[in-house]
């Protein structure tokens, strides 16, 4: 069966940076667009980050443009998502997503997801 396994989370200090991991198996990995979503508490699950399926395509939110970065290695069906000059409000739980082909920013329309990896930012 098709599995997304986030890793890399923790709790950091403000200005530090982190690096998620995303590793998939069950599916053909470069057939995929592969998203990341962020859940802070008592709000909705928000876009962050997407990458086309040969990683020629990248879009971002506007909260974390020019701190986030998102990448993938096909050869180890992984996504990642380098986060630097982390903030508090970017404390969240933070989810990879899969989405056959074509890259989207919208959450409903993603095939697989993962269970997340908590990411707490201290001031």
């Amino acid at each position: 069966q098709v599995q997304l396994v986030e890793s890399g989370g923790g709790l950091v200090q403000a200005g530090v940076s982190l690096r998620l991991s995303c590793a998939a198996s069950g599916v053909t990995f470069s057939r995929y667009a592969m998203g990341w979503f962020r859940q802070a508490p008592g709000k909705e699950r928000e876009f962050v980050a997407v990458i086309s399926w040969n990683g020629g395509r990248t879009y971002y939110a506007d909260s974390v443009k020019g701190r986030f970065t998102i990448s993938r290695d096909n050869a180890k069906n992984t996504v990642y998502l380098q986060m630097n000059s982390l903030k508090p409000e970017d404390t969240a739980v933070y989810y990879c997503a899969a989405r056959y082909l074509q890259a989207t920013t919208t959450e409903g329309e993603y095939d697989y997801w993962g269970q997340g990896t908590q990411v707490t930012v201290s001031s």
